[in-house]
């Protein structure tokens, strides 16, 4: 089992069997999965791998969402089945985006992961790896978790929020920024924890992200605005203004 995530290279017979999905599908569906395919390649398909766009969607929309659908289409003759998270642990655009893709005839399998009540522990989201390895590693675990010892350290800094799709402006960041919000809640493997992904140190300045036309935009400025920090959105990839804000709020916090 390989799991594609941010190397956008695979060979002609890794391209056979491939299993998509997007948010943080069941754990045991995963674990089903993973045993009766124990070859396949497992492909994030919110990640931007460069899919041509099928302009299936409006030009104003969730960048992601428009990831899952142009990334649909890129693997689709190899595809075994999508599983497709449409509850609370994603949003109503994962729910319309499966209904799409079923109606183009995608294998797609509708899950709902609401359970927070057994969380692991928060260890990645605190530690001093890299603030993109801190991503990177959250969100490799949902497939296949790593176990690897990590320091933990006091934040200087945070970020909430969902992965970017421009991972580049994780690299702005310090080791000591901490991840908070949905991302956080993937580590704890409770992704529709609304408690939990509002939580934020309030004495820790913290960059408030949100993918633009994302409906957690909404809690991005709440909290923002609640903890004086900095409310942003990207579409694609940040412009040169927005990276001088999030330089500008790290200089002067």
């Amino acid at each position: 089992m390989k799991f594609l995530q941010y190397n956008f290279l695979m060979s002609e017979n890794e391209k056979k069997s491939v299993i998509g999905f997007w948010g943080y599908p069941p754990p045991e569906l995963i674990k089903k999965y993973k045993k009766d395919y124990p070859l396949a390649v497992w492909v994030d398909l919110d990640i931007d791998f460069g899919a041509e766009d099928k302009r299936i969607l409006p030009d104003s929309y969730c960048k992601i969402v428009k990831n899952i659908i142009n990334n649909s289409f890129k693997y689709k003759e190899n595809l075994i089945t999508i599983l497709a998270p449409i509850g609370k642990d994603k949003c109503d655009s994962g729910w319309f985006a499966s209904e799409v893709l079923k109606d183009l005839g995608f294998p797609v399998i509708p899950t709902v992961f609401e359970d927070i009540a057994q969380k692991k522990e928060i260890k990645i989201s605190t530690s001093n790896l890299p603030l993109r390895q801190k991503f990177e590693m959250i969100t490799a675990n949902i497939v296949e978790e790593q176990q690897k010892p990590l320091k933990q350290i006091p934040p200087k800094f945070g970020f909430w929020g969902v992965p970017p799709n421009d991972l580049s402006i994780l690299e702005l960041f310090p080791d000591e920024t901490h991840v908070y919000g949905w991302t956080r809640c993937v580590e704890a493997g409770a992704p529709a924890d609304i408690e939990l992904e509002m939580f934020v140190d309030k004495d820790v300045p913290t960059v408030f992200y949100s993918q633009s036309f994302c409906s957690k935009s909404q809690l991005a400025k709440y909290l923002a605005d609640k903890y004086n920090g900095l409310y942003i959105d990207i579409d694609d990839v940040a412009t040169n203004s927005t990276r001088a804000k999030i330089e500008a709020f790290l200089r002067l916090r």
